[in-house]
């Protein structure tokens, strides 16, 4: 690891970094006009519930937390999550290190780890935020958040946060930060439980189901605020279904 990396990485480097984000995006909150659809989102859902959101949306779905619900997001044991982890501490997100192991070794990753304490957490009345799609796959719809409502008997509720006014970065989740002084849209989708005896082929169906629903509040929120989504899946791809 070269020097600038060490230093980049350093606990105090990061701590300043962590806290300078978290005053930033409370800036974008302030100053952006955002209107919740529906906007008795929040009477219909009974917490805790697991929120959904896409990769690329970890900067902004926290706008759509209300100040008392309790909440834990799923964060991974990288250099790039603990810094993640301190701006998530600064905006009162308790953070869960962890993440999935798409063809590697789950230990390394803390997937199940991971797995055991947001069930704790939910337990607790916590709610928990996880991206829920596969890793380095965007947009697909992995198992792991399926199998969390299974385990939990909590529901899944899709998530989409957008400004009108932001910088979208050409990354493989094609992750989005908002810009202050704009509009913004928080969408939330309805909720998908998830029975405790589900068979193998239901949590397929649930899968989807999940992954259409996030499409969905994606594109209505774009919409609300007038703009194109830049991770918006291939027309051909919704017309013919979700991919597996």
């Amino acid at each position: 690891m070269g020097l600038v990396k060490r230093i980049i990485r350093s606990r105090a480097v990061q701590e300043v970094l962590g806290l300078l984000v978290a005053g930033y995006l409370k800036l974008v909150q302030r100053t952006n006009r955002f209107v919740m659809e529906p906007a008795d989102a929040y009477d219909r859902i009974e917490m805790p519930v697991i929120a959904a959101m896409w990769h690329g949306q970890h900067f902004m779905i926290h706008f759509a937390r209300r100040p008392q619900d309790k909440a834990a997001s799923l964060v991974s044991r990288s250099g790039d999550g603990e810094f993640n982890a301190i701006a998530l501490r600064h905006l009162g997100v308790r953070a869960i290190r962890g993440s999935g192991a798409r063809g590697r070794d789950i230990r390394k990753k803390g997937g199940a780890q991971a797995m055991r304490a947001m069930l704790r957490a939910l337990g607790d009345g916590e709610m928990v935020v996880m991206t829920a799609d596969i890793p380095k796959i965007s947009r697909v719809c992995g198992q792991g958040i399926v199998t969390l409502a299974q385990l939990s008997g909590r529901p899944i509720v899709p998530v989409a946060v957008v400004t009108s006014r932001r910088i979208d970065f050409d990354s493989w989740d094609k992750a989005s930060i908002g810009l202050p002084f704009g509009r913004g849209a928080m969408v939330l989708g309805d909720p998908v439980p998830v029975p405790r005896d589900a068979d193998g082929e239901t949590l397929e169906s649930l899968r989807r189901a999940v992954e259409r629903e996030l499409d969905r509040v994606h594109a209505r929120a774009y919409d609300l605020v007038g703009s194109k989504d830049p991770g918006a899946k291939p027309s051909s791809v919704l017309m013919g279904g979700s991919r597996a």
